[in-house]
């Protein structure tokens, strides 16, 4: 009997064409096959994850959403799925807390197919200066332009977040999402980058960006944005190369807000041995290593990020960011963190638009997370 499944991933070449090309080599003598469709960045970022499980067997999600997972009682955690021999291999395996982003209350929701945080992009041959590698830099920088700013769906809070950390606070309080001194020295970092961005990358979100940058001269860098190793690529005829090198640091060192896929099990799916043995072979260094990356996707063993012959194919990607994805900062992951994300950076962009005092932004910002998180002792509370 052939098992067959759908499954959801994002649209674009790092999170379809490694998945489909996976499943185009099941072969017909294979008793299973899968069908992959695609949604926009977008609805990977905001969708309703409880919608998504009840039409699809394989759900590819963002770690944020394991909470409203969890709350919805949508998917089959993965640690009852695979044996522990092997989730312990992985977890062993897996670079930064890729991994660890996708435990909650207990279990393991999802199995990290792919690394990516918040990183500096920028186009060497566009850049007159030397690459920032403090936020100092990044300020002296954007204020002779053509310094972008990823600040559209989500990203204006998660670069906020990012600058949290790089001043050694970290966001998701019990009495609200940041403290005053770290929350507004963020802020005029942040509203100073967004007074001088460019304004064709407002509205775009991280692929519209670095599209934009390595096909024009719109924009020469980003301090933060989430790494797409497919446009480092020195030979693509389609585009100019872009460089990605870490975060800047801050006092405190680099900060950056993890990002990555996880590949999750819905409660409609009926699991087979079939499906374990691709969802292991998925995570195994044969497919990490060579399969993944030579189909445009983004890896999320150690291993596949320090190989020699995998960077030199991707311009040095892996090696030149990889310090940053080590020390990425985990978001909230309780249930209702997904609309104070979306709320926040509304928030956020309208307040550098208006030229808000920072102060009351910081107060507003701070209501909204303890209006959206639910109180202590509550299912769904933990972070």
């Amino acid at each position: 009997m052939k098992h067959r499944y759908k499954g959801l991933t994002w649209d674009h070449p790092r999170g379809y064409n490694a998945l489909a090309a996976a499943a185009a080599r099941l072969s017909e003598h294979d008793d299973l096959a899968i069908d992959w469709d695609k949604q926009p960045l977008e609805g990977f970022e905001s969708a309703p994850i409880a919608d998504l499980c009840e039409r699809y067997d394989l759900v590819v999600l963002d770690h944020p959403h394991v909470g409203e997972a969890f709350a919805q009682d949508c998917l089959t955690p993965i640690d009852a799925i695979l044996p522990a021999d092997a989730l312990e291999k992985v977890s062993g395996a897996v670079i930064g807390p890729s991994l660890q982003s996708y435990h909650y209350e207990g279990r393991l929701w999802a199995l990290p197919l792919d690394a990516a945080t918040q990183v500096a992009a920028s186009r060497p041959d566009q850049l007159d200066a030397t690459v920032p590698t403090t936020w100092p830099e990044v300020l002296r920088l954007s204020k002779s332009g053509g310094v972008a700013l990823s600040v559209s769906g989500p990203h204006a809070l998660l670069s906020f977040g990012s600058i949290c950390v790089a001043l050694g606070a970290f966001p998701g309080l019990d009495e609200g999402y940041i403290g005053t001194e770290p929350g507004l020295e963020a802020l005029d970092i942040l509203a100073e980058l967004y007074a001088h961005i460019p304004a064709a990358v407002l509205n775009l979100n991280p692929i519209g960006i670095l599209q934009l940058m390595a096909t024009s001269d719109e924009a020469a860098y980003c301090p933060l944005i989430y790494g797409y190793v497919n446009y480092a690529a020195p030979d693509d005829p389609e585009h100019r190369p872009l460089a990605f090198a870490d975060a800047p640091a801050g006092p405190e060192g680099i900060g950056s807000t993890l990002g990555g896929t996880g590949l999750a099990v819905s409660r409609r799916t009926e699991i087979s041995e079939a499906l374990i043995r691709h969802l292991l072979w998925l995570m195994s260094e044969t497919a990490q290593c060579d399969f993944i990356p030579a189909h445009d996707g983004q890896p999320s063993l150690r291993r596949a990020w320090t190989d020699k012959a995998v960077n030199a194919r991707w311009g040095n990607f892996y090696r030149d960011t990889e310090a940053t994805l080590e020390a990425a900062w985990v978001r909230p992951r309780f249930d209702g963190y997904i609309a104070f994300q979306t709320a926040a950076s509304a928030l956020l962009r309208e307040g550098f638009t208006t030229r808000c005092a920072h102060r009351d932004l910081l107060d507003h910002l701070n209501r909204l997370y303890r209006n959206h998180r639910p109180q202590a002792g509550r299912p769904g509370a933990a972070l």
